[in-house]
């Protein structure tokens, strides 16, 4: 998908991976450190985090595609580059979410893990969602500084009141 009503698609797809990998991410870092959360939660984790895994490389295509439109530049570089390694945030978080599953079916009966595997578990879930958080983060920050810098360059050197 490279356009959405002749706009650019990669602008308008990149805020559901803004909106949901957050999300799955605080989601699913309650879910390991909080069983009671688990238990409501642990399956709409599994859900957000598979979106995220889906929509990253359809996010990354839009993105390739509008590269291939604008005129070279060091922060499109920066940014295109950034977003290549979202993918593996993306799985990352996935594989996160599916253990927290596993976990939760486990507990569901009556085989929990041992205590020091669960303990790895909250650690890699909890690690898995700050960097994908992170990550996201400095890609949206790379794309904004891309689309924006030149925009507002000129603008700087102006009066914050006008004058």
């Amino acid at each position: 998908m490279t356009t959405i009503s002749g706009l650019a698609a990669h602008p308008l797809l990149v805020h559901f991976l803004v909106a949901l990998t957050p999300l799955a991410a605080i989601l699913a870092i309650l879910c390991a450190v909080w069983p009671a959360a688990r238990q409501r939660l642990v399956w709409l984790v599994l859900v957000l985090s598979l979106m995220t895994a889906v929509v990253t490389p359809v996010v990354s295509n839009s993105g390739e595609w509008l590269e291939g439109k604008l005129e070279k530049s060091e922060l499109i570089e920066k940014h295109a580059a950034l977003g290549d390694t979202m993918i593996y945030f993306a799985l990352a978080l996935l594989v996160a979410a599916i253990l927290l599953a596993v976990v939760h079916v486990r507990a569901g009966r009556g085989r929990t893990l041992p205590t020091a595997l669960s303990a790895a578990i909250a650690v890699f879930v909890v690690i898995a969602a700050v960097a994908t958080t992170v990550q996201v983060i400095r890609i949206g920050h790379s794309g904004a500084e891309s689309a924006w810098s030149d925009a507002l360059a000129g603008t700087a050197a102006e009066p914050a009141n006008g004058g």
